[in-house]
């Protein structure tokens, strides 16, 4: 069993476990997400063996005693052989780390992820109420960390928000947008943005994380800034994806990408081009 753990947000959690899940159905091993058996409720996964918190509980004191070994990714650029040997030799192994790229093996296996993180019935049923036909855009706007992030490199204002949402209106002049706007900033200007883009329907979901993912992945469209929340939103329903590069520069079409096209630019975006 590979016990997999790690700090951090829900969906670096998924892309991370995703992995490494996938890396263990190619080489016949077994894994197990320690963030998710007690933390995140909201997915499939949950349910599923050893996925309580009695598993996390023991994997988390055997590692830390060390009756388990533990191994760590940490350095996109590290050669991982040693850790990989460990994984397949030692009946149990607790793996951390971000820096794990198997997207290769993660897009073979992506049907089955998929169905681990199927959300519960109860949120895709709150979420369906609140979805209208037309053309859906999901806008995630991610202040709190992100204005150190790298330096603020992925903080954009209201006014660049705006601006991309307008310039994507553009592109679909005869359609009625809806523009479902999520994020974690609870002093976002709400009016100033209905004020703003009178020709939309614009809402604010308010949802739990879960429910914000979810509610995103069934988007015809998302835009957001570089990071793994939309990235994780796209893979549900190939939602295109634009991660916004030029904020001052106008949208086009051939911006949007895919979830395939974008996982294996993780270890590029994060640590290659860090300024």
């Amino acid at each position: 069993m590979i016990f997999v753990t790690d700090k951090g947000r829900m969906c670096n959690n998924i892309l991370q476990y995703g992995q490494l899940y996938a890396w263990g159905r190619e080489h016949g091993r077994k894994t197990m997400s320690m963030r998710f058996a007690y933390k995140y409720q909201y997915f499939h996964i949950c349910q599923t063996p050893n996925h309580h918190v009695w598993d996390y509980l023991f994997a988390k004191y055997a590692a830390r005693l060390g009756l388990i070994p533990t191994v760590g990714f940490h350095d996109y650029k590290a050669d991982t052989s040693h850790q990989e040997r460990i994984m397949m030799e030692k009946r149990m192994v607790l793996a951390e780390g971000w820096c794990v790229k198997w997207f290769d093996l993660f897009l073979k296996y992506k049907q089955e992820i998929l169905q681990l993180f199927a959300f519960h019935d109860d949120i895709e049923q709150r979420v369906a109420q609140r979805m209208h036909e037309g053309l859906r855009l999901g806008v995630h706007i991610r202040r709190g960390d992100y204005a150190t992030f790298q330096g603020g490199r992925f903080y954009y204002t209201d006014e660049q928000y705006l601006q991309l949402i307008r310039s994507f209106c553009t592109l679909h002049p005869d359609e009625t947008i809806h523009v479902y706007i999520c994020g974690n900033d609870p002093d976002l200007n709400r009016d100033y943005f209905r004020q703003q883009l009178p020709q939309c329907h614009v809402e604010f979901p308010d949802g739990n994380p879960a429910e914000d993912l979810c509610l995103l992945s069934h988007c015809d469209y998302l835009i957001g800034a570089t990071s793994t929340f939309t990235l994780v939103a796209s893979m549900y329903h190939d939602a295109p994806l634009y991660w916004i590069g030029d904020a001052d520069a106008p949208v086009e079409e051939h911006l949007f990408k895919s979830f395939d096209e974008l996982l294996p630019q993780l270890e590029y975006v994060f640590v290659y081009n860090n300024p």
